[in-house]
């Protein structure tokens, strides 16, 4: 039976939603990964689309989605990936061990939309490094 993690952040239209469909891709075997919002918005930002898309990950199944729909839930990890910094992170109160790893929002860049798919690749490559490692111990 694969183990479930929750990936939580504010808007859930970028970093939860890469972290979710970088996880299925490639850690897919043993794990099956969902994500949520405290304010879900109302797409999946175009950039980690494509992000994703450059990455060989399918997108299709990634909608934002409120927090409140997991609730009565159970996960074996509850990941946050919230900027410590400039947001509050969504609580969990529900099963399921949980890990905070600080992520700046790359829905929040700016500059030319090749600078804006350059930071969302960033973030993409950061979430590799340092999400995956934490499911395969």
């Amino acid at each position: 039976m694969k183990q479930r993690v929750l990936i939580l952040c504010t808007g859930n239209s970028a970093r939860s939603q890469m972290a979710q469909g970088l996880i299925n891709a490639r850690r897919g075997e043993r794990w099956q990964a969902f994500s949520a919002g405290t304010q879900p918005a109302a797409r999946v930002n175009p950039f980690a689309l494509s992000a994703l898309h450059k990455a060989g990950i399918a997108t299709e199944a990634l909608t934002p989605k409120s927090v409140e729909s997991f609730r009565d839930q159970a996960f074996d990890l509850v990941i946050t990936v919230c900027d410590d910094a400039a947001e509050n992170c969504p609580a969990w109160l529900g099963t399921g061990r949980r890990v905070h790893i600080s992520l700046a929002d790359p829905a929040k860049a700016t500059g030319s939309d090749d600078e804006i798919a350059q930071i969302f690749q960033q973030t993409l490559d950061d979430i590799e490094r340092r999400v995956l490692p934490m499911l395969d111990g």
